[in-house]
């Protein structure tokens, strides 16, 4: 089976990019949002990151061409964002997932 042929893997795009359009469509009114509004935008943020993680996992332990062919898409756009990436993003998840955990911090003491 391809990779974009599995129904979990269509069903899991659906869903990151359902993640990504709400926290991009908040992201720049995150300043002005109330405390509440802040953590559930944070907590969108850690689902998405993880989400993206596992799509990345899979996308990383597959044979597919055009699995291998969106894993370099991947890996590209990372660089572009100044992460390096030396064929594994796991320090960019990491440093994602410290930046959350920062800004959670943030949130708490405020």
């Amino acid at each position: 089976m391809k990779f974009l042929d599995s129904e979990i893997v269509r069903e899991e795009m659906k869903v990151i990019e359902a993640l990504q359009k709400q926290v991009y469509g908040n992201v720049f009114n995150f300043p002005n949002m109330n405390r509440e509004d802040k953590l559930h935008h944070i907590e969108i943020l850690e689902e998405l990151l993880e989400k993206q993680q596992i799509f990345y996992k899979r996308l990383s332990l597959s044979d597919d061409p055009k699995a291998k062919e969106i894993r370099k898409t991947v890996m590209d756009s990372a660089e572009m964002f100044g992460f390096k990436s030396d064929g594994d993003l796991s320090l960019m998840f990491a440093q994602m997932s410290a930046a959350i955990g920062e800004m959670k911090k943030q949130l708490d003491k405020s």
